[in-house]
């Protein structure tokens, strides 16, 4: 069967990567052709990639804003080529802006649609609810929780598990070791803390202000920030001139292994962190309107994956619109070794696996899209 696949972030490059090695395990005989990344383009050929999700990259209203002719230009380009290609199935992966409204044309056109990793509607933009029942043939869903919150809405979705457990399945055998890490990358022998400010200039730019006066305040630790390559130099060292904080890019995972804890912006990097097993503190700041505004857009009691899975606090999670640094200081003087909150937090972190579920789930999702093709076509 032929498949056609739209990825359009980094997290989204790797789990459709994963997916398509699922897919031709469970169908020797796929077709691929995919908008996606590097790793989709290594799984699925690259010849078959037919646009970078870095010429894809849009973030935040203005950004949008300043790209709609691009970006309108990109999805009759996308449409047009899917057309093409005439797949069996469309599957969309996460990159709901983009991905919502190929799904509308997609029902359009008369092309069944799957949609991989579901929009976070539960946390904003509940609307695309009605979306997802008009044009989606099958929602596949990646978190326990949204197994309870979709058939409310009257989606039936299909969990297999979270892919993210295998991305950490395949990469935690190679990881360094802690003093090989501190010996790449030029650290001394005080113990390590994280910090993972976002991958976006807009995170960087708002977060690490805040964790660079936080670090100040523990000078018997060395904090290490855990950047990514595709955000400038630059970037990094306007905040962390003059401060003995070190910046290390691409190397997240290494980065969280090497640490005894970790301040950690909102996102899929908040289950990342809790799966390695290191304590961590979510801080993230808001503009002041944002900040105030923020109970008439989020429906969802947290911004942390790790306590939206558990249904509960583990992690603090300290959102605010100033850099007053009290409560993050309290909050992760808990987590360290000796803190009141580190061995019960280590507890939380062994259910949520539980609940997350084992390796496997890419396969066992692409079975699952095999099977529904092949009964549909019977």
């Amino acid at each position: 069967m032929k498949y056609y696949l739209i990825a359009g972030e980094p997290s989204g490059d790797l789990h459709g990567a994963n997916l398509i090695y699922g897919l031709r395990k469970a169908d020797p005989e796929a077709q691929f052709r995919f908008w996606g990344g590097d790793r989709m383009a290594e799984a699925g050929g690259r010849g078959n990639l037919r646009k970078h999700y870095r010429e894809t990259s849009f973030f935040g209203v203005v950004q949008v804003l300043c790209n709609l002719r691009t970006i309108r230009r990109q999805m009759e380009e996308c449409q047009h080529d899917v057309a093409d290609f005439a797949p069996d199935v469309l599957i969309l992966i996460d990159y709901p802006g983009f991905n919502m409204k190929m799904a509308r044309w997609a029902k359009q056109h008369g092309l069944r649609t799957f949609y991989y990793i579901a929009p976070k509607v539960w946390a904003s933009r509940e609307g695309r609810i009605r979306g997802i029942q008009r044009y989606v043939d099958r929602l596949f869903v990646i978190f326990p929780f949204e197994c309870d919150y979709f058939p409310r809405h009257g989606i039936q979705p299909l969990f297999e598990g979270n892919p993210l457990v295998d991305a950490l399945a395949a990469r935690i055998p190679n990881l360094p070791s802690p003093e090989e890490f501190r010996r790449r990358n030029g650290l001394d022998q005080r113990p390590i803390i994280a910090l993972l400010a976002g991958s976006r200039r807009s995170e960087i730019r708002r977060n690490l202000p805040l964790m660079t006066a936080l670090a100040r305040r523990f000078p018997e630790h060395q904090f290490v920030v855990a950047g990514v390559s595709w955000l400038e130099p630059s970037l990094y060292e306007e905040y962390l001139a003059g401060s003995p904080i070190r910046c290390v890019r691409d190397q997240t995972y290494e980065t969280l292994t090497a640490s005894e804890a970790a301040v950690v912006a909102s996102g899929t990097a908040t289950l990342e962190t809790a799966l390695l097993g290191i304590p961590e503190v979510v801080v993230y700041r808001l503009s002041w309107f944002e900040y105030h505004g923020m109970p008439l857009v989020v429906r969802c009691p947290w911004v942390s994956l790790v306590n939206l899975n558990l249904g509960r606090e583990s992690v603090a999670e300290v959102l605010q619109s100033n850099l007053d640094i009290s409560r993050a200081e309290r909050e992760l003087r808990a987590i360290l070794p000796g803190g009141e909150k580190r061995q019960r937090m280590m507890a939380d972190f062994d259910e949520l696996r539980r609940i997350i579920g084992g390796p496997g789930a890419s396969d066992r999702f692409a079975r699952r899209m095999v099977e529904l093709l092949k009964n549909h076509d019977s």
